[in-house]
């Protein structure tokens, strides 16, 4: 029995008991999270424009595993759908690093443009040559820097800091680029890093920010929006062939249209963790310059943007209004 195809004698008693076809989808985020309401949304629409033929279930908070294996398990067919970020794909994809670049996109606004367009749709056909069909592109929020020492206004204000970054090249590369220290460590240890002086800082967007309780620590908040990332709501190449024509069409669509309820609950997401942080007395700074901190990239984009089809990319990347 696959995934797929469920029947209703396995399913009697519970709300997909009536459905022909039930969609697994895989979140590793909890409930009540904005990816996880929007492809929730999408179940509720597929179903009812369906007939009550197609539904969806969600399992959020890695229920059916870690990211990494509900990609994998996705691939093989055993898990029907998943949200997963860019980060996974970076060595399969070579389009989904360039995305991944520090200050590749200028604003939110920027990146759905490149996302919802002709790029978004090339760098879709790579995913689809790993078994996965792209459905929309998700919000990952816009990473920023905090700190415990003072407001960050210009780039020379990061000289000799250290922050915590993701272990991953690319973040440490643009930390040394800026004139700062990174320092790579698991998140559950930031908390107490900055408390006790290990580090002055680290990066996020504003709910995790908020969530983690880092702006309890660390009250100086820098919207200089480093990574800006697209997420990816993708469904098994093999569920999509098993699927009929009228079928994959429509899931195309509801894919499509949820693109916009999650953007929507991520920006109101974002609103209520600044609006609660610095009523707590963070101290956010909005209005910085940009251009040196982007200027500053350049080592970083020629050590890892190598090729005539990713430099070509990059330009079309920043040449979308």
């Amino acid at each position: 029995m696959t995934s797929l195809l469920v029947s209703g004698a396995v399913l009697a008693g519970t709300a997909a008991g009536a459905c022909e076809i039930t969609l697994r989808s895989a979140d590793t985020h909890p409930a009540g999270y904005p990816t996880v309401e929007a492809v929730k949304w999408m179940g509720e629409q597929v179903k009812e424009k369906s007939g009550g033929r197609i539904c969806i279930e969600v399992f959020p908070a890695s229920e059916l595993g870690e990211e990494k294996d509900a990609i994998e398990q996705t691939q093989f067919g055993v898990i029907d759908m998943v949200r997963a970020s860019f980060g996974p794909f970076n060595n399969l994809v070579p389009e989904t690093q360039v995305v991944s670049l520090p200050y590749i996109f200028r604003s939110s606004e920027h990146m759905h443009k490149v996302m919802d367009g002709p790029i978004g749709e090339e760098i879709a056909k790579g995913f689809e040559a790993h078994d996965l069909v792209v459905l929309g592109y998700y919000d990952g929020g816009a990473r920023s820097f905090y700190n415990k020492e003072k407001p960050i206004t210009k780039i020379e204000d990061l000289a000799g800091m250290k922050f915590r970054v993701m272990q991953s090249d690319v973040f440490v590369d643009m930390m040394s680029a800026l004139g700062a220290n990174a320092t790579p460590m698991p998140y559950g240890e930031v908390y107490s890093s900055i408390e006790t002086g290990v580090i002055d800082g680290a990066e996020n967007n504003p709910p995790s920010y908020d969530t983690s309780g880092h702006f309890e620590v660390a009250k100086y908040y820098t919207l200089d929006e480093h990574l800006i990332m697209p997420e990816v709501l993708a469904l098994s190449k093999i569920t999509w062939d098993k699927l009929s024509p009228e079928d994959q069409a429509l899931l195309q669509e509801v894919g499509k249209a949820s693109v916009p309820v999650m953007r929507e609950l991520w920006a109101a997401k974002v609103k209520e963790s600044e609006a609660k942080v610095e009523a707590a007395g963070a101290q956010i700074v909005r209005d910085i310059d940009k251009a040196p901190f982007i200027a500053a990239m350049e080592p970083v984009y020629a050590k890892y943007v190598t090729t005539p089809e990713l430099q070509d990319l990059v330009a079309r990347i920043k040449a979308t209004e």
